[in-house]
């Protein structure tokens, strides 16, 4: 298969998978998650401020991240707390692999914040499509939890001009993801010649 077959159907197939669909207690070889991080390394990124940072969770470190979001949670939540998502944050985790919690290291003096943020998802896209290249891999992001909680940063080495950018859930997966679909893209694009 060409270069450009193998890319275009690596990014046409990816799909998100969610920890219900993964194989219970089955665990990725660390050296797949290396691979997926070193691959996020190489994103594209202005003044080469590389500001991408990952906390990877798993074996003890799952129940750890687990303790501690929830608390994080549950302290500063505030009227939007729900005992329900407190205790999903309990087991969320533990259903996975591996957790990688996403951070954005602020250069503000440096770069816009836009262009870091968009510089740490393009980061997030290379750890998809890698874990897709992968028999029976897969992962998802999510912006859920304890992401938008500002005291939560420190958990993650990051600081206050930092951004908290979610986490990466990873496990072998169990029940596939449907495939996709999306809508032409000439309905999205305008040329101007």
């Amino acid at each position: 298969m060409k270069k450009t077959e193998l890319i275009n159907e690596l990014i046409q197939t990816r799909r998100s998978v969610f920890t219900q669909q993964f194989e219970a207690g089955k665990v990725i070889p660390d050296e797949i998650i290396w691979q997926a991080l070193e691959n996020a390394n190489w994103a594209p990124n202005h003044k080469f401020t590389e500001p991408w940072r990952f906390t990877v969770f798993t074996g003890n470190g799952l129940q750890k991240l687990a303790e501690q979001q929830a608390e994080i949670y549950k302290k500063y939540a505030g009227p939007k707390f729900k005992q329900n998502k407190y205790e999903q944050m309990q087991v969320t985790p533990q259903q996975c692999s591996h957790v990688i919690a996403i951070g954005c290291k602020r250069h503000i003096d440096q770069v816009p914040e836009m262009e870091e943020v968009a510089a740490v998802a393009c980061a997030v896209q290379n750890i998809y499509l890698t874990i897709s290249a992968y028999e029976n891999i897969g992962g998802y992001w999510s912006t859920g939890g304890i992401t938008f909680i500002e005291e939560a940063k420190p958990l993650f080495g990051l600081g206050t001009d930092d951004v908290l950018m979610g986490f990466f859930y990873l496990g072998y997966v169990k029940v596939p993801s449907v495939s996709g679909k999306r809508k032409p893209i000439q309905e999205k694009v305008t040329w101007v010649k």
